[in-house]
């Protein structure tokens, strides 16, 4: 691995993010992001993932400092020796998922997923989907609260929480999770191929509205979303030696 020298700092507003990015920035400086070689973003799991999307353009990696209330993506926050310990971290590469939906006025929205695209209803109606996979309709009908598909990456974050599995990082595999299903009530969800191009067509929209959420992105009143993932597109994150996201995937599986 390159060794890096330039840092670029981003942080959250919490006061303890702020108080650490005023420290590194005395320490390190802080270089423009059109000239670092390595972004330092000090905070929770939601500032990561801000970076992730902010500068995907520059493909740099990413050194998180748990400066937040999660942190599952996030490196201990520790003063001393930050340039060290970058230069001695473990990387993992991540690749987005691609979201394409159509809503109720025929506008096309596209955006990008490192997490998970989720589809949430929008009222006291329960949710109606048909789940096509590869062209092929593997569930005519699914009633439910909504479903969503999730990266390795993201599988211990919202998937988890609706009861998904939680995927190895380097898992050739999306997470399809139902969220709160009705009918079938049985459904726990699938494990498809990375490759898998996932459609999503939203029945009775008019009486059952449906959003859509990328990330930070949401689409209302959707009519159909398309997604599959991008192999194109590859960010790096750094992470303490022992302290790989590999490691705590693993981890989260073993606790309570």
């Amino acid at each position: 691995m390159k060794t890096f020298r330039a840092p670029h700092f981003v942080a959250s507003s919490s006061p303890e993010a702020q108080d650490a990015l005023a420290l590194f920035r005395q320490s390190h400086g802080d270089a423009p992001l059109a000239q670092a070689d390595v972004v330092v973003a000090l905070g929770g799991d939601g500032v990561m993932l801000q970076t992730l999307h902010e500068t995907v353009k520059r493909r740099l990696p990413i050194y998180g400092v748990n400066r937040g209330s999660v942190g599952f993506l996030m490196n201990e926050y520790r003063p001393e020796g930050l340039i060290e310990r970058i230069n001695a971290a473990e990387a993992a590469d991540v690749h987005p998922l691609v979201m394409q939906a159509v809503d109720a006025k025929g506008s096309r929205h596209k955006a990008l997923a490192f997490n998970e695209v989720s589809l949430l209803r929008e009222t006291r109606q329960a949710a109606k989907l048909r789940i096509t996979v590869d062209g092929k309709v593997r569930l005519p009908e699914l009633v439910c609260d909504g479903a969503l598909l999730s990266t390795p990456a993201g599988s211990t974050a919202y998937n988890l929480s609706a009861h998904g599995p939680i995927l190895p990082i380097d898992a050739a595999l999306l997470a399809l999770t139902p969220i709160s299903a009705f009918r079938p009530r049985r459904w726990r969800g699938a494990l498809l191929p990375r490759r898998s191009h996932v459609r999503f067509e939203i029945l009775e929209p008019d009486k059952r509205p449906v959003s859509a959420v990328a990330d930070f992105t949401e689409v209302r009143s959707i009519l159909q979303v398309e997604i599959s993932e991008d192999r194109s597109i590859s960010m790096t994150m750094l992470f303490d030696p022992g302290r790989s996201l590999e490691e705590r995937i693993i981890a989260e599986q073993f606790t309570d």
